[in-house]
């Protein structure tokens, strides 16, 4: 089981990551947190890479969900959705598979609602 679903698109950076907040949006979701890989790694490390941004995304009545079932889950939100320059005017958005990433949880009430975010966040990336 892979841990991310991902598409690679064409587009302006900047344009896909717009597409990618109204896709999640459309899904319930809104982004919490954004970071900025790229301005990081240089302002710390003085090092050079590739567009790279983390949208942590909340669907906040799943996140509910998920909290009521399992008070330590909130270690594992919320949901990041990276996008990132693959050359050549593409760009590749992944996002976290809720499955895999519970799958180590053993409370069982947790996958109706990973299920859920995963059909949500699988959208989100065929939507693009």
């Amino acid at each position: 089981m892979s841990y991310h679903f991902s598409k690679t698109v064409e587009g302006d950076f900047d344009e896909v990551i717009a597409r990618v907040t109204e896709a999640l949006k459309a899904e319930g979701f809104g982004v919490l947190t954004e970071i900025d890989v790229q301005a990081t790694l240089k302002k710390k490390l003085d090092v050079d890479f590739r567009r790279y941004r983390i949208l942590g995304a909340c669907n906040p009545v799943l996140a509910h969900k998920a909290l009521e079932a399992e008070d330590k889950i909130g270690t594992m939100l919320p949901c990041n959705v990276v996008v990132q320059d693959a050359g050549d005017g593409k760009v590749e958005v992944s996002a976290v598979d809720p499955v895999a990433s519970m799958a180590s949880v053993k409370n069982d009430k947790l996958g109706d609602v990973a299920g859920a975010v995963r059909g949500k966040l699988s959208a989100v990336i065929d939507a693009l």
